[in-house]
């Protein structure tokens, strides 16, 4: 017996773009929840600091998010078969990114480096592209059939 069929988890790639979502719009939510309540406590809250985290997280949600979505959503439309595993939504490059950036995040955030006012504006900042970026997946799962067709004929 082949115990390592049993054992595996494979799904559709339209399930791979739905998981992606779900993960990227955990991490836009985390990072804007932790900042928020870090700028919160540290008494620096001020609409101009949440004005501006959204205008420079939508600049960089256009300038780096949008490629970067787009080239994970193609790659998974573009995936080999019609089965894959629960965890290929992402590749090996990003998964150790997205192991860094945690990483980096909880460093300075134990160690107190970078001010916590500072520090909170920062996890603003990259929620909003995060969490722009999760629309893009949401979008393309709930239309995965015209995603294939799009992806296909140019």
């Amino acid at each position: 017996m082949n115990l390592s069929k049993y054992l595996t988890f494979s799904v559709s790639k339209r399930t791979l773009l739905l998981e992606a979502a779900i993960i990227w719009t955990f991490a836009g939510g985390m990072l804007l929840y932790r900042g928020s309540s870090m700028l919160e406590s540290s008494s620096g809250f001020t609409w101009g600091k949440i004005i501006g985290c959204i205008c420079v997280g939508l600049i960089f949600f256009v300038l780096v998010f949008l490629k970067i979505s787009r080239k994970h959503v193609y790659r998974i439309i573009t995936l080999n078969g019609d089965r894959h595993q629960f965890y290929e939504f992402f590749n090996s490059r990003s998964y150790l990114m997205m192991f860094g950036m945690i990483s980096l995040g909880v460093f300075l955030r134990k160690t107190s480096i970078v001010p916590l006012a500072s520090l909170s504006l920062a996890y603003i900042t990259m929620g909003i592209p995060l969490l722009f970026s999760s629309f893009r997946f949401y979008h393309r799962w709930f239309y995965y059939q015209t995603a294939i067709e799009n992806s296909i004929n140019g």
